[in-house]
């Protein structure tokens, strides 16, 4: 198994360009061991307070560890990656950050720093006493690279990016458009958990070691990510995303992107928009890393268990 090391800065990019240099190359099928910086990349420290939040140079936020080279992946290809290991560092924190969030200017700003065992719990001093958080811990981060142009690590894109589902948690497989050869696969921004939207701007934020397998899917084609998850019951589901600068348009692609899915099972599209209507979910997975925002559907694979699925 291959490993890469998010520590080491050459192997850290902060933009999403075709024309960043792959650190490792991967044949498909084949496994990686990823040590991943937390969203601040290694800048935030357990000893931090809210003060020291002035320290952080926000242009470093969400390095991102890569780009892989896959071998044989060519645009119109799919990228399949399989999360089958995320184990976190012991400890995470959250904040408040003046200019981020959909509150952005009504708080000030504060630093939370969590413990994390079987739970989260807080180590700050007078803060969310007696809570505790279940941990389920997925990659904020998941992107290949653009055909074209030079992008922020912030917005989610096409190709995925700062997607901040937790739709994406262990035992995921995500899929993902190949836009230029080799997909250049690069992950970043471990989360411990997050609620649907990471409404002030941060979710448990962590460092973390992860293991990844990729294969690529020749010949298929997709415009948006895709995955195959766990939903919020426990329950294994597939997902479908909309990217877009405004909710209702991330909305509409979330639903045709599943309702094209759907195609795959034989489903007409007025069964299929029936079906997303009637058991399907539309969460608001992101909605703070503007201007794009990231609104998933969900439809339980048992209703499909009695459909075949062609590719």
């Amino acid at each position: 198994m291959k490993h890469l090391d998010g520590k080491d800065p050459k192997n850290i990019h902060f933009t999403w360009t075709a024309s960043n240099k792959p650190v490792v190359f991967m044949d498909s099928d084949e496994t990686i061991a990823i040590s991943i910086p937390d969203s601040s990349t290694w800048q935030i420290k357990r000893e931090y307070r809210t003060e020291d939040l002035r320290k952080i140079d926000s242009s470093r936020y969400d390095g991102a560890v890569g780009p892989i080279y896959v071998n044989g992946a060519a645009p119109g290809d799919t990228l399949e990656i399989n999360l089958k290991e995320i184990k976190t560092a012991p400890w995470g924190w959250s904040a408040i950050i003046p200019d981020m969030g959909l509150l952005k200017g009504d708080f000030s700003e504060k630093l939370v720093m969590w413990k994390l065992e079987k739970f989260a719990s807080s180590e700050t001093q007078g803060f969310l006493e007696g809570i505790s958080i279940p941990i389920h811990p997925f990659l904020g981060v998941v992107g290949t690279a653009p055909k074209d142009g030079r992008l922020g690590m912030i917005p989610p894109q096409y190709f995925g990016g700062n997607m901040d589902n937790r739709l994406l948690g262990v035992g995921s497989k995500i899929y993902l458009p190949v836009n230029v050869e080799g997909a250049l696969l690069s992950v970043s921004d471990p989360h411990a958990s997050q609620g649907d939207g990471e409404v002030c701007g941060t979710a448990i934020e962590t460092s973390a070691e992860a293991v990844i397998g990729i294969r690529v899917i020749k010949g298929k084609t997709i415009n948006y990510p895709r995955a195959y998850s766990k939903g919020p019951a426990g329950g294994d589901v597939t997902v479908t995303m909309g990217i877009a600068g405004d909710l209702k348009d991330a909305s509409r692609l979330a639903l045709l992107n599943m309702i094209d899915e759907l195609s795959h099972y034989g489903l007409t599209g007025e069964e299929s928009y029936i079906l997303c209507s009637v058991c399907g979910n539309l969460s608001i997975s992101e909605i703070v890393d503007e201007p794009n925002y990231v609104v998933s559907m969900s439809i339980p694979l048992q209703v499909l268990e009695n459909r075949n699925f062609s590719p």
